[in-house]
């Protein structure tokens, strides 16, 4: 009986993106920025440009801090290349600064209007076909979020907090959403 040589099969390359990383670069991932940041950049990219990954090649995105500073039209096209570049069904993590937060607002970086919990439902192209048509996304996505809450708020029940946020401003710190591409 003759041998057969079995034929190695690579394993897929898993891309995982930390897009607009700055200095902070989410460990396991392919960190993304316009300034290189003294080596902690590992791709140097305008995201405001054509991103060049191809069609469904990203596994995971992490973007933390960034989106606020693109204007509306930017973000639209933040969105459109996001979905363009990631896998069917794979995720990313989208966060912002709370907008009833000073951190909304002291970036003199930071473009208006602050990213909003309802800024999400534009990205549903069902939600949009029968609400919001004229936007000029392109994707398609599901998500789910929250916000982080300050101290001591963090430690109240889950009533006081959401009083406190829809009363006062600084007690959520950041918001945070999880898009999945729909296919």
């Amino acid at each position: 009986m003759a041998k057969q040589k079995i034929k190695a099969v690579e394993a897929p390359q898993v891309l995982r993106l930390d897009l607009g990383c700055g200095p902070n670069k989410r460990e396991g991932f392919t960190g993304v920025d316009a300034l290189p940041f003294d080596g902690k950049v590992d791709v140097v990219r305008d995201l405001r440009k054509p991103w060049t990954w191809a069609d469904e090649s990203v596994d995971e995105v992490h973007c933390s801090h960034f989106l606020e500073h693109l204007t509306g039209s930017e973000r639209v096209h933040f969105f459109n290349e996001l979905y363009r570049v990631l896998r069917k069904g794979e995720k990313a993590t989208i966060i912002v600064p709370h907008w009833s937060s000073e951190r909304a607002y002291g970036d003199p970086t930071h473009q208006w209007p602050p990213v909003v919990g309802f800024s999400f439902y534009y990205l549903n192209k069902a939600w949009r076909e029968q609400n919001a048509p004229h936007t000029g996304f392109t994707c398609d996505f599901d998500f789910s979020g929250g916000n982080s809450i300050a101290q001591p708020w963090n430690s109240r029940n889950q009533e006081t907090q959401m009083f406190a946020q829809n009363h006062y401003i600084n007690v959520a710190q950041d918001m945070w959403a999880t898009v999945t591409k729909r296919g």
